[in-house]
């Protein structure tokens, strides 16, 4: 796929920001398709996710098997509704399937099908698969000796879970510098705050001791997270890195930020409007016209 072009650094943020916050008021619509969405979630990861597809990952549409292509891996499954709407938007399926969202015999549910949906490398939804599934990805891409990466974003709940450990420990072992781990770290999970659960921090400090390098970002600035991936190390180097995104469960809605009862929700169409109203006041349109 042929990057955007665009005139300067600004109007390219611009578009990313546009693009976040319309993709979040696409979540309400699909929400209310669905009857009900994990929204919390979707919207802590929406200005990453928007980061890799629209600049950084190298893809085609037209053509998802490329073989040459970066492979994404959403390993927070559950994000989908999140998700989908930006491989309708690039064009990997027609924009009208998104009607079916989550009905009878619809290619799309709450979580990815990559036997259904085109441009979806992983089935996801089982937490803490996802970075041992990059591994793998990471281990063929250097047998094959192709030059792609293997992008995994992970929420920080999952982190609960030990083989992403066991995949931690891997991707330095075997020194896969083709791997790039991002963590949504909103501090929520299911069952409340990260902190209270199982405490994660110093989570850098935690990663750096498995061998990995670290960037710890604002995961809501744009112009932050597309300097650190667009200052990754190469992809033929010898350690994995992870970007710790630090975020808040709900962003851009205001009465949803770092409120968990919205990890899954069904909004009734007042509370619908209110969200999209309350997107349009916190994440405005752009600077440049």
């Amino acid at each position: 796929m042929q990057p955007k072009e665009f005139k300067n650094r600004a109007e390219l943020l611009d578009f990313l920001d546009e693009k976040a916050r319309d993709l979040r008021k696409k979540v309400i619509e699909l929400a209310a398709v669905a009857t009900g969405g994990h929204m919390g979630g979707s919207f802590s990861m929406m200005d990453i996710i928007v980061a890799l597809y629209y600049h950084v990952l190298r893809i085609d549409p037209k053509n998802p098997s490329w073989p040459e292509r970066d492979r994404f891996v959403l390993s927070k499954g559950h994000g989908a509704i999140g998700y989908i709407p930006i491989l309708a938007d690039l064009g990997f399926f027609p924009g009208e399937w998104l009607s079916t969202f989550n009905k009878l015999d619809s290619p799309f549910g709450m979580h990815p099908d990559m036997h259904k949906i085109p441009g979806v490398e992983m089935s996801t939804g089982s937490l803490g698969h996802g970075l041992s599934i990059g591994v793998g990805m990471a281990l063929s891409a250097r047998l094959d000796k192709r030059s792609y990466r293997i992008f995994v974003l992970m929420g920080d709940g999952e982190l609960d879970e030990g083989m992403v450990w066991e995949a931690a420990m891997a991707a330095s072992h075997f020194k896969l510098g083709n791997m790039v781990a991002i963590i949504d770290r909103n501090f929520f999970s299911l069952d409340g705050a990260t902190e209270e659960i199982m405490a994660l921090e110093p989570l850098r400090e935690r990663w750096e001791s498995f061998g990995w390098k670290v960037y710890d970002i604002d995961g809501h600035d744009m112009a932050s997270l597309i300097d650190t991936f667009d200052g990754l190390e190469p992809a033929e180097g010898r350690v994995p890195q992870l970007v710790i995104a630090r975020t808040v469960k709900g962003k851009g809605v205001d009465f949803m930020e770092n409120n968990p009862i919205y990890h899954y929700t069904m909004l009734d169409t007042k509370t619908a409007k209110d969200a999209c109203d309350s997107i349009d006041r916190t994440c405005p349109a752009g600077r440049v016209k």
